[in-house]
């Protein structure tokens, strides 16, 4: 029996810690030039969000704090920290791009280096850090699912400062860019309707635009009225009709060309959280940013980046279920239901495969009819680039888009690298077939040519397909975050979880915590791996591995502190975490990963 207080019980009370000053060096955005300083927004609420554009956590957490923005306005400042794990989110223009693609209504600090990341110990994206109107560090959470209690500690907060006079309300410091006019706006995906004309989902408009076959003559515009919102992939179903994936509504719409009529036919408009339902009527079950969808096998296959799986739609019995993946993020091949995908992002059918692009693992992958997951190109979470050659050694970086060509080889619209590759299965070879290609999301072959959609240049792009492949000096990166220096042999991860004032663990159906840990390589893990529900795990490490990452996966379910109310509110938390670790003698015996509240 371990004798250990778990890992959620109340910290005891700690010195106050002064938060560190914000430093970027790519500068501020949406500010209209000005730089903010803590000293500046002395008197308010902040609330820093670490968060990195490639990121599908980060951005169901800026569409979690937009009511906080507006209900909080005159007193909350929240400040976005850009802190990049590609080497193009580094780049600041396209970190420009990435607040006007997304919507982001407030300051934005362009953090390359990571400085500010560091200052703070943040350990993963996304991270919220709340400092209250004296400067203090008073809270930090990871992960989604905190909105409601960040909301409860702005409140309580806001009530002490007002009696102490320390509040201070106002403004925002945010500026809007000027609007930019352009026919797309960060176009997603692209098909070729029967007509031979092309639509496109037009994302940041909340839009589809159906184009003329030049791609850029408009015949009209659908869904704009608020409909859609950010909708990316389209799929055209054997009756006509065309399959959007509505991402940020989490839904599945079908678009009728002939008629016009929109309808829904999968998803609630609710994100989907673990203990949801993972089948049933389609219109009765929760989705999660569904990224991309497919026909393939009779079904329409769905990428639904944000559980980091595929689900199938039957139209037949108008159901929806997965179809594979765990929810748990990275790469790990073989049966359906034990497969790891890491933000599926794209889709194409082609004889007995279903082809997918898996983004965050910079991977090129396919699912054969038995239901078996396959690598073809691609490592893992920490390790990209763009190499040609044998594809056990290429690199992708980010890719978005996948398209099923005629000779039995595919095209990856590898986003990051701003390039479109060629995989062939027949030699195993990758190539590269363009480059300067702006952010590829999608290609849609037209005759000879492809159609490739330049999602940061808002254009679609034809280029004929290359008899020759583009010759491109190979380039290897890993994610570049400091390893934690652990002690061999036991290590102790305590996952911090305080229930947010008014709530409770939820324990009435049994344990509300879950943790999952697992390694890579999965040798350095002696002892220790796998699922339980503590939120503290001794691990194992095997001495004679020096080096890896540790993959933390926690949840905890609370709710309302209500004994009159019988069926309260309930909130999920969870976050996943990926730590390099290094171990050496002077290491640490402890990891801890903060998922709500303060180390004590």
């Amino acid at each position: 029996m371990n004798d250990a207080a778990p890992a959620h019980t109340p910290a005891p009370r700690r010195a106050r810690v002064r938060a560190p000053e914000l430093i970027g060096k790519g500068g501020w955005l949406n500010t209209g030039g000005n730089e903010l300083t803590l000293a500046d927004l002395r008197g308010r609420i902040v609330v820093l969000d670490f968060w990195t554009f490639c990121c599908i956590n980060c951005l169901h957490v800026l569409d979690e704090l937009r009511e906080l923005e507006q209900q909080h306005g005159d007193t909350v400042v929240i400040i976005g920290v850009h802190s990049p794990k590609f080497v193009h989110e580094a780049e600041h223009q396209a970190v420009v791009d990435a607040v006007e693609r997304y919507g982001v209504q407030h300051p934005v600090l362009d953090d390359p280096e990571l400085a500010t990341w560091k200052q703070y110990a943040v350990r993963a994206w996304p991270t919220l850090v709340v400092i209250d109107p004296e400067g203090y560090v008073v809270a930090q959470h990871a992960g989604e699912g905190h909105a409601h209690a960040i909301e409860k500690l702005v409140e309580e907060l806001e009530a002490a400062h007002a009696a102490k006079g320390t509040l201070r309300r106002g403004d925002a410091p945010y500026v809007a860019p000027e609007p930019v006019a352009t026919d797309l706006r960060f176009p997603g995906k692209v098909i070729a309707l029967p007509s031979e004309n092309l639509l496109v989902s037009d994302t940041t408009r909340h839009q589809l635009v159906e184009l003329e076959p030049d791609g850029e003559s408009v015949v009209r515009r659908i869904g704009g009225d608020g409909v859609f919102n950010e909708p990316q992939g389209l799929a055209l179903l054997p009756d006509g009709k065309v399959a959007v994936a509505d991402t940020v509504n989490h839904a599945i719409r079908t678009y009728d060309p002939r008629s016009g009529e929109i309808a829904r036919i999968a998803g609630t408009g609710k994100q989907w959280w673990q203990g949801s339902p993972t089948s049933g009527p389609a219109r009765e079950v929760d989705l999660s940013s569904p990224w991309d969808v497919a026909w393939f096998g009779g079904r329409l296959w769905i990428a639904m980046a944000g559980v980091h799986q595929l689900w199938t739609y039957d139209p037949e019995t108008r159901t929806v279920e997965v179809a594979a993946g765990t929810t748990n993020e990275g790469l790990v091949d073989g049966p359906a239901a034990e497969a790891w995908f890491a933000q599926p992002s794209g889709l194409s059918a082609a004889g007995d495969r279903l082809w997918i692009a898996d983004s965050e693992t910079s991977a090129l992958r396919w699912i054969d009819p038995e239901g078996a997951v396959h690598t073809a190109v691609g490592t893992g979470l920490f390790d990209f680039g763009h190499r040609d050659g044998n594809a056990e050694q290429a690199l992708l970086q980010h890719p978005l888009g996948v398209t099923a060509l005629p000779d039995g080889s595919v095209a990856v619209s590898d986003t990051y690298n701003h390039a479109l590759r060629r995989y062939d299965p027949a030699t195993g070879e990758v190539t590269t077939l363009a480059t300067d290609l702006r952010e590829p999301s999608d290609a849609v072959l037209v005759g000879d040519d492809i159609v490739v959609v330049e999602s940061a240049r808002h254009r679609l792009t034809r280029l004929r397909l290359p008899e020759e492949a583009v010759r491109v000096e190979s380039v290897a990166h890993r994610t570049q975050r400091a390893a934690t220096d652990v002690a061999p042999g036991k290590l102790r991860v305590d996952v911090i979880f305080q229930a947010p004032a008014g709530q409770k663990l939820d324990l009435r159906y049994g344990p509300s915590t879950r943790l999952l840990v697992s390694s890579t390589p999965p040798e350095l893990l002696a002892a220790g791996g796998g699922a339980g529900t503590d939120l503290f795990r001794d691990l194992e490490l095997d001495p004679a591995v020096t080096e890896g990452v540790l993959h933390v996966s926690a949840m905890a379910a609370s709710c309302d502190d209500d004994p009159d109310n019988e069926y309260p509110a309930c909130h999920v938390h969870q976050q996943d975490w990926g730590v390099p670790v290094r171990v050496t003698e002077e290491g640490t015996p402890r990891l801890p990963l903060v998922l709500a509240g303060m180390d004590g």
